[in-house]
């Protein structure tokens, strides 16, 4: 069979052709229902029951096997010749994993090799000491323990056996490309590109590893459209370099304007390829500026979730043609909503000039527990490094709605820890309900009546009356003068099925197809008439199972006239006046 997903799974760092191999497909599987599989010693077995198309869950229908009962563990084999040409003498094998929910243990040619915690960022381990030439045989075992509160789940259903209400099918284990990549001896790890679009120059902070990293210099170049820009490099000191490329006269990255540089990296003998935007994010009082001019932010919450892969998407187009349905009825962005996306959706992003917001999976945790902060930081600092250089990325937001019995603390480090990252990008502490520390104060609110809507947030508007909270005794206080997101509104019920036993959405659904426009209509002319409001999120972009208020259907299928809703969204809102 053909390989799935064949594409090279890393756009922001990529080298050559013959550096990497891609090792989905089918493998060995076994379920692992008493977990003692480790007691067992599995990674011995002879020989799996099963088999499974790599990297979609078993879950998932395209996985081949379709379970959707709980699984505790399982365990994944398969085996892989090295290519000719790496030399383990010259250069070094890595073993990546774009995610694998939740726990894993990785086993090559009968040892353990390491193990990972969390189920939705890439961790690489340098098998380059334990493979051989010829036949590799590489064992993953992955524990999915979803029942715990310290475990972060996100919108995976786990307090019951069937979906229900906003809760969608389970996903363990490989949902990403798993590969092998082949390296030098001293290679570039990662780039943390920083655009300062003022100065008219990019900075980019290399980071090397290797035995010794005995690398003295390193080199970046930046060309845009095929045209050469300019070059800069820099001395390493320990293991990075920090260099600054002039680019005068920038070309903006901008809303539907995505003009990208290229950019080439070279240290000793590695060299990377990459991309960046030219633009800025910041706020202005009550506006989000970006390149210094106010833009309202007509967000779509994009839940990620397909009827076949679940939480990967099949085919590279299914995740660019997300985007360009978003754009066909209005919206100018997305929250990435309760997951840690696949790299090239934001890829796309950057691509067509989309705005995104990085979020991640915290339901699940009992953020009244501090050592829900051990569960939560390493991987979504993980995260934010990985989508740091994305233009796209235009805000960050670790948590969804908690309420008031949370560890106050917790997210003040959170805050303070992604600040530290990125010292450029707003932050909302915790989208709508109760705040502790947030750049910009956002609410959820599902009222299905336009006028109603409009009375809650009366009081922002004229600047007398009250604010709007989603709990008022509890949360913080607006402090005047703030940005102010209505991050979750809408969710206009409208289901394209027969079957509307099992459907569910927000309010009561409108009687005919013209009474939804109107109150989609209605709902947005609000949001974007009120001359303090930034930014807005609809929910949502697509139906997910039984969840029937998308704008497309789950199988993608059009729902509503594209340019009726294009119309009502476009508008100019008034704080872009």
């Amino acid at each position: 069979m053909s390989i799935p997903r064949p594409e090279y799974p890393r756009p922001t760092l990529v080298r050559g052709d013959e550096s990497w191999v891609n090792l989905n497909g089918t493998w060995e599987f076994a379920f692992d229902f008493g977990n003692s599989g480790r007691e067992r010693k599995m990674w011995e077995a002879p020989k799996y029951e099963r088999e499974i198309v790599v990297p979609f869950v078993p879950e998932s229908k395209l996985s081949g096997i379709e379970y959707v009962d709980f699984i505790p563990a399982c365990w994944y084999r398969r085996t892989v010749t090295l290519p000719e040409g790496w030399d383990k003498a010259a250069g070094r094998i890595l073993l990546h994993f774009g995610a694998v929910d939740y726990y894993s243990v990785v086993y090559v040619n009968g040892k353990k090799v390491g193990d990972h915690t969390g189920g939705y960022t890439p961790f690489v381990m340098d098998v380059t000491d334990i493979v051989t030439e010829g036949e590799n045989t590489i064992v993953v075992f992955a524990e999915d323990n979803g029942k715990s509160n310290l475990q972060p789940t996100g919108k995976q259903v786990y307090h019951s056996y069937y979906n229900r209400g906003c809760h969608y099918t389970r996903c363990t284990g490989i949902w990403q490309t798993v590969w092998m990549e082949y390296v030098p001896a001293n290679y570039i790890k990662n780039l943390k590109i920083t655009p300062d679009v003022l100065a008219e120059e990019v900075e980019i902070l290399v980071s090397l590893e290797g035995k010794y990293c005995a690398i003295d210099e390193v080199s970046a170049c930046v060309s845009f459209g095929g045209e050469h820009v300019a070059c800069g490099k820099a001395k390493v000191l320990g293991k990075h370099a920090k260099i600054r490329v002039a680019i005068p006269e920038p070309k903006l990255w901008n809303v539907g304007e995505p003009n990208l540089y290229d950019l080439t990296v070279t240290a000793g003998c590695d060299t990377v390829q990459s991309y960046f935007g030219m633009r800025d994010v910041r706020i202005n009082g009550y506006a989000i500026e970006i390149n210094g001019k106010p833009v309202y932010q007509r967000l779509v919450l994009d839940q990620g979730y397909y009827p076949d892969g679940i939480y990967t998407a099949p085919t590279l187009d299914d995740l660019k043609k997300d985007v360009e349905m978003s754009m066909a009825v209005g919206f100018n962005g997305a929250r990435l909503h309760m997951k840690v996306f696949e790299p090239y959706l934001l890829y796309f992003a950057d691509k067509a000039g989309y705005l995104l917001w990085g979020e991640f999976p915290n339901w699940g945790l009992d953020e009244s527990n501090p050592a829900a902060l051990l569960s939560i930081m390493p991987e979504w600092l993980a995260e934010v490094e990985r989508d740091y250089n994305h233009p796209a990325i235009v805000g960050w937001c670790p948590f969804n709605e908690t309420g008031p019995r949370r560890n106050f603390q917790t997210f003040r480090t959170m805050y303070a820890a992604t600040r530290a990252i990125d010292p450029m990008r707003p932050i909302i502490d915790s989208s709508g309900y109760v705040h502790v520390i947030t750049d910009i104060y956002d609410v959820h609110d599902y009222t299905q009546n336009p006028a109603e809507l409009e009375e809650h947030h009366r009081g922002l508007a004229t600047g007398e009356g009250p604010i709007w909270y989603n709990f008022p005794k509890d949360d913080m206080p607006y402090q005047e003068g703030q940005p102010y997101f209505v991050s979750e509104f809408g969710g206009i019920y409208w289901n394209l099925d027969e079957d509307h036993g099992a459907a569910w959405g927000y309010g009561e659904a409108p009687k005919t197809l013209e009474e939804f426009y109107e109150r989609f209509e209605g709902l947005t002319k609000v949001l974007l008439d009120n001359p303090k409001m930034c930014a807005y999120c609809y929910t949502q972009l697509t139906d997910v199972y039984q969840e029937k208020n998308g704008i497309y259907a789950f199988d993608r299928r059009e729902k509503f006239d594209a340019a009726r809703l294009k119309a009502a969204q476009t508008r100019v809102a008034a704080i872009e006046k």
